[in-house]
């Protein structure tokens, strides 16, 4: 794609994400690195532990936080994420109706709003990033990056 055709996007340019990456970086990498085929990546980001093991909860708390998060550099508002939400179902399934099916509520909107809210609490904007220990503290414990590993493998 030619550079001036990606300038014309409605996207965040790399260059304005960069403030960003310390805090979407641990739970891009938490949620990316869960075999040890993505250990080059992870060690491009600095990673040199074992792969994360798969948390099904603790996974869907790190796509909410990246979620909102992205809600709000892109500037929705928390009406239309609550819309846009509500547009993943179908007659047939869909997540809404999936995960009211498997846990009695839409958990990805609860979990995304729920962020969202928190995030617009702590002021977050294109300039305004987040830092975790700074003007934001994740829900979950260990923090995003730190996440349970599988055991190390012998070399």
């Amino acid at each position: 794609m030619a550079l001036f055709i990606w300038k014309q996007l409605p996207v965040p340019r790399p260059d304005d994400l960069s403030q960003h990456t310390r805090f979407l970086t641990p739970r891009t990498l938490e949620l990316v690195y869960t075999t040890w085929s993505m250990q080059p990546l992870a060690q491009d980001l600095g990673d040199t532990g074992a792969p994360f093991t798969w948390n099904e909860d603790r996974r869907a708390q790190l796509r909410a936080e990246l979620d909102a998060y992205f809600f709000h550099l892109y500037g929705v508002s928390r009406e239309d994420t609550d819309y846009i939400l509500e547009s993943f179902q179908t007659e047939n399934g869909g997540l809404k109706n999936n995960e009211i099916a498997k846990y009695g509520e839409y958990r990805t909107k609860r979990l995304v709003l729920t962020e969202y809210d928190r995030m617009a609490a702590a002021g977050l904007s294109m300039e305004n990033p987040l830092v975790d220990g700074e003007n934001c503290t994740s829900t979950l414990t260990p923090p995003p990056g730190h996440g349970p590993r599988h055991p190390e493998r012998d070399t």
